[in-house]
């Protein structure tokens, strides 16, 4: 079955780095858009990032342009994320998901199969 496991969170001061991680297995990884996504206490999921199967399309949310990159490795079948000049707004679980469904790739919310999530904590 599909299993997506996140690792990398934690607390961190404004202005300070994280690289978040999701490992990916009971798919064929290569063949997929994948998405970070966060949500904070009391208010909806939302996309973050999302990269094509190949990898060469990305896409982010306005809020993190120029901060946040997604990446993936095919060979490992492993998503990151790299996150810089993080804000106390960013503090939310963060979770990658994969999208089974043959469209464009985007950060949706209604992707099938999620990880349980990884705490990032920005204090200012």
């Amino acid at each position: 079955q599909v299993q997506l496991v996140e690792s990398g969170g934690g607390s961190v001061q404004a202005g300070g780095s994280l690289r978040l991680s999701c490992a990916a297995s009971g798919y064929t990884y290569s063949s997929h858009c994948m998405g970070w996504f966060r949500q904070a206490p009391g208010q909806e999921r939302e996309g973050v990032a999302a990269i094509s199967a190949g990898g060469f399309y990305t896409f982010y949310a306005d809020s993190v342009k120029g901060r946040f990159t997604i990446s993936r490795d095919n060979a490992k079948n492993t998503l990151y994320l790299q996150m810089n000049s993080l804000k106390p707004e960013d503090t939310a679980m963060y979770y990658c998901a994969v999208d089974l469904v043959e469209r464009p790739c985007r950060a949706r919310t209604d992707f099938r199969y999620w990880g349980q999530g990884t705490q990032v904590t920005v204090s200012s």
